[in-house]
């Protein structure tokens, strides 16, 4: 399969979606899926008509994590196949400067479920499952699951989730802090849209800082907080995002946040 068959590309009212598509494999990743879905991400941080990423899967799953297959006999460490697949797609996820949607449809186990994790908005499907599911296999999660998930649910849940693989329904992800929306499976895909549609309104110079003050934020001290946040501050204070929002505010009518004026 290419490229553009194992991650389908979709734009439509500035959201750009990114559909895994190895339906049959419950989206498990194997290297041409992972090189491709980083790709996309890259493509869709370049276009400046794209102000949000949906990423999510055909068929019933939304990832399954590695396809074991795929590895199985190859002469590649553990670290370096992490080095060269995984890493740099989290890593491509958290610095882009536009909100990224993972719509969880269904299992999103293993590195599936770091994929999941790793979205600035997490939209669950009534059937989604999140399983850290290394475990099983005599693995420690990878992909930044070690990183997100304590974040969420705090170290002792992280660890009980992770030792015992018990996966976490879509309800439970909601009241845990694992996802943002749960929303039926018949009208998901469609919620999704509206949603990623309502946050590609909003000012988008605004939210690249906001997510790049936060990344910041989560390693840093209070003092360099503070100073990170004065820094970019001035960065939404000079753009014309900002002088649009004040102008609509002082004409009591919406912001236009897509051709500010």
């Amino acid at each position: 399969m290419t490229h553009a068959d194992v991650v389908l590309v979709e734009t439509a009212s500035g959201v750009r979606t990114l559909t895994l598509n190895r339906p049959d494999r419950l989206n498990a990743a194997n290297d041409e899926l992972l090189y491709a879905l980083t790709d996309a991400l890259e493509a869709a941080g370049a276009d400046t008509d794209v102000r949000v990423v949906v990423i999510t899967g055909a068929g019933r799953g939304f990832c399954a994590g590695q396809d074991l297959g795929g590895v199985s006999g190859r002469n590649m460490s553990f670290t370096e196949h992490l080095n060269a697949t995984y890493n740099p797609l989290i890593r491509t996820i958290r610095m882009l400067d536009k909100p990224v949607i993972t719509a969880v449809n269904g299992v999103a186990a293993g590195a599936g479920a770091s994929l999941a994790l790793a979205g600035d908005i997490r939209l669950w499907a009534q059937s989604a499952r999140l399983i850290e599911v290394f475990s099983t296999i005599a693995l420690i999660p990878d992909s930044g699951s070690t990183w997100f998930l304590p974040r969420l649910v705090g170290y002792h849940r992280a660890f009980e989730l992770m030792a015992l693989a018990e996966p976490v329904l879509a309800e439970e992800g909601l009241r845990a802090g694992l996802c943002e929306r749960v929303y039926p499976d018949e009208t998901f895909l469609a919620d999704v849209q509206a949603y990623a549609e309502r946050l590609a309104a909003r000012p988008a110079n605004a939210l690249a800082l906001t997510k790049r003050a936060l990344n910041f934020a989560l390693t840093s001290t209070l003092d360099a907080a503070l100073d990170q946040e004065a820094a970019l501050q001035q960065l939404a204070g000079d753009h014309p995002e900002h002088a649009e929002g004040v102008a609509a505010f002082k004409e009591k009518r919406a912001p236009d946040f897509r051709r500010p004026r």
